[in-house]
């Protein structure tokens, strides 16, 4: 690209990260009206001790504001068993809190058992950056699943496994 050719810089900076694999989780919580979540890309590790994690959510969405307002939320980490479920949470409406796909942690939190990992955080801090909010959370509780699959991401807005296939020597 010449140096004096014009760039759309939102556009060029969606069409980056369209390219760049990310993993799939369901970050959900309790509201006013019953359980609500949505699907997340952007969820990355910061620190081991304490365990802590952070995400953005675009703050034009229902659920991003449930999320935001919750004094504690689920982070559930996807394979491949749950991307019927990450699809789900990445259209509108959530499923109702009578729905099976739900269970109950010791806590009392509803959360999807079929997630690979189960993460159960509180928020440490949020910033709101134009139209997303960065949250950093305080992971309390992890529960592990017992028939972890192959990784699930999100690549070029579709999802794809990775397999042992994928992995290069």
């Amino acid at each position: 690209m010449p140096a004096d050719a014009p760039v759309d810089i939102a556009a060029a900076y969606k069409e980056a990260f369209r390219g760049h694999p990310a993993g799939v989780a369901v970050i959900t919580a309790e509201g006013p009206s019953g359980p609500t979540g949505l699907t997340a890309s952007s969820v990355a590790s910061v620190a081991v001790d304490p365990p802590v994690l952070v995400f953005s959510l675009s703050t034009n969405s229902g659920s991003a504001g449930t999320v935001l307002g919750a004094p504690l939320f689920v982070v559930h980490l996807m394979d491949v068993h749950g991307v019927a479920l990450a699809k789900r949470f990445a259209s509108t409406g959530s499923p109702a809190a009578d729905d099976p796909i739900w269970g109950t942690l010791p806590s009392g939190d509803r959360y999807l058992p079929s997630a690979a990992a189960v993460l159960r955080c509180r928020p440490l801090s949020t910033t709101p950056i134009g139209s997303s909010t960065v949250v950093v959370a305080e992971v309390l509780d992890i529960v592990l699943g017992s028939d972890r699959g192959e990784p699930l991401v999100y690549h070029n807005r579709e999802f794809h496994s990775l397999t042992e296939r994928s992995r290069l020597s």
